[in-house]
């Protein structure tokens, strides 16, 4: 089969189209599935630029979204049969293969059925930013219908889905943008206000939404100077949840004294670690995300569709930064 696979860490420069065996079925639980397409994340450009999570870094295929036809299935399986149309998150970090190629190996709790509502592009796009923002919104933060909630760049890839699922849960939605186009985009989305940071101060923007109360819940998907300023927006005893590191140099007595509960999210946790249980609630919520697909309710944005030979291009476009939505190799 053809697959991209990173050389060594490095630029974008080191992926490099070769041909490589199949991968095939080794174990009873495994899937072979023919991928269609493949998505790309920003972990994906860490991961290249700074190495896996293997022990020894060599010549590995990234990508850890894949949705794809399943062309074989192990002999334990019966949830799953070939001709299935599938998709999941899965491999990509060093320590299994990714998705960035023809085919994949995985194991059958981490797949869930593809919607028939959206195409594979989409369906590849999907995956690890859903999963992101479930576990932060309702895993970590536990949202309740009515609650006031922020999502950090809403136009992004989990911020995008991030806004869709707390409208979805009944929560009034804020968000950040850079532009107006991006601003028109979210408000499509469902959120109420959009703040433009470039000329806005978020804090503020936030305390004037909530009567000076703060928000219930703050999702923080860019770090840094960003998270502390979300600090003094968030309401006594609520949810600040971030996707990055916590600042060294962060107001720990302000958090204490509002009674913030601050969590972090990261939804490669099960697959550093081999947790089966927490893969498969990881496959769950694709199973119910797919309804919400299948009804019109959620949507996911796929800004460029590049053949799997651009790999290259497409980390380039992530690390340029702006992005909107997903970026998706078509296979």
């Amino acid at each position: 089969m053809k697959a991209m696979m990173m050389t060594r860490p490095g630029g974008p420069e080191v992926f490099e189209m070769r041909n490589v065996e199949t991968p095939a079925i080794r174990q009873s639980h495994e899937v072979l599935v023919r991928l269609r397409a493949a998505g790309v994340n920003p972990i994906d450009t860490k991961l290249r630029a700074r190495g896996t999570y293997a022990e020894k870094q060599q010549a590995v295929i990234l990508g850890c979204d894949g949705a794809g036809i399943i062309e074989a299935v192990g002999e334990s399986i019966i949830r799953f049969k070939p001709g299935d149309a599938v998709y999941y998150c899965y491999g990509g970090i060093g320590l299994a293969a990714g998705n960035d190629a023809e085919y994949a190996v995985v194991p059958e709790w981490v797949i869930a059925r593809k919607p028939a509502s959206i195409d594979f592009a989409e369906a590849a796009a999907a995956p690890l930013v859903l999963i992101t923002a479930w576990e932060s919104l309702f895993d970590r933060a536990n949202i309740q219908t009515g609650q006031k909630v922020f999502v950090h760049a809403g136009a992004g890839g989990v911020g995008h889905v991030a806004v869709q699922l707390a409208k979805i849960a009944g929560c009034e939605v804020a968000t950040s943008v850079s532009s107006e186009q991006n601003a028109a985009f979210v408000r499509k989305l469902g959120a109420t206000l959009a703040i433009d940071y470039k000329r806005q101060d978020v804090t503020r923007a936030l305390l004037q939404w909530t009567n000076g109360s703060g928000v219930d819940v703050a999702f923080d998907t860019v770090g840094g100077e960003a998270f502390r300023q979300l600090i003094p927006a968030v309401g006594i005893y609520g949810d600040l949840v971030t996707l990055l590191q916590v600042p060294e140099d962060v107001d720990w007595k302000a958090v204490r004294l509002r009674n913030i509960r601050v969590s972090q999210e990261l939804m490669l946790t099960p697959m550093v670690h081999g947790l089966k249980q927490g893969l498969m609630h990881q496959a769950d919520i694709l199973k119910r995300c797919a309804a919400w697909f299948e009804e019109g309710k959620l949507r996911v944005h796929v800004s460029h569709r590049l053949p799997l030979a651009q790999l290259a291009d497409a980390h380039r476009l992530i690390e340029a930064g702006g992005m909107t939505g997903k970026i998706v190799l078509k296979i």
